[in-house]
């Protein structure tokens, strides 16, 4: 859930403009009204290469980027906007966290890296943390069924939703593998 209230105490600085990518039009359009909330002048864009344009042609002091978009991967937006705008604040937003994928967002100069479904105080505090504040650990981590789960929702969507692929991949049962995507989401 994205709560819209504004954080007062917090001077987002001079430029305030803010870019948000993500290719799921109603988190979208929800939390860039929880951002300009905050004080935030939002641009969105639903995609790389539109997102991509927008850095080039107006490169904001913050962005927030979904890893996984239709069109690409949103690694490469967080790159034009670094190229553009080096001391840019930028967050990646992403359902399918992993290590790798963390470490290569930061390298390219993400400043944090937030698993979905994030609200947009967890959103408003990663883009204006300061290099000395230290993160609070999550209140309620996710179990091992649910870091299962999300392993094998990932692989089924790699696998373009062809169960028969991702059983092959995550070397199971095709029939038990059925089993678990027919079930809710363990919390």
């Amino acid at each position: 859930m994205i709560a819209e209230q504004p954080n007062a105490d917090v001077d987002l600085g001079a430029d305030r403009s803010l870019l948000i990518v993500d290719d799921d039009k109603p988190f979208l359009t929800r939390l860039a009204r929880a951002m300009e909330g905050r004080g935030f002048e939002v641009e969105t864009a639903e995609s790389v290469e539109e997102a991509v344009a927008k850095a080039k042609a107006n490169p904001p002091a913050y962005a927030v980027v979904d890893m996984r978009l239709g069109d690409g991967n949103g690694l490469d937006v967080v790159s034009a906007i670094r190229d553009r705008r080096a001391e840019a604040r930028t967050v990646i937003l992403t359902g399918y966290g992993n290590i790798a994928t963390a470490v290569t967002a930061v390298k390219l100069g993400a400043v944090d890296y937030l698993a979905k479904p994030a609200d947009a105080d967890d959103v408003f505090a990663a883009l204006t943390r300061t290099a000395g504040d230290k993160v609070e650990p999550p209140e309620n981590p996710m179990s091992a069924d649910r870091v299962r789960w999300e392993h094998i929702q990932r692989v089924y969507e790699m696998c373009d939703r062809n169960v028969s692929e991702t059983a092959r991949r995550l070397n199971m049962h095709r029939r038990t593998l059925q089993r678990i995507l027919a079930k809710r989401a363990p919390r």
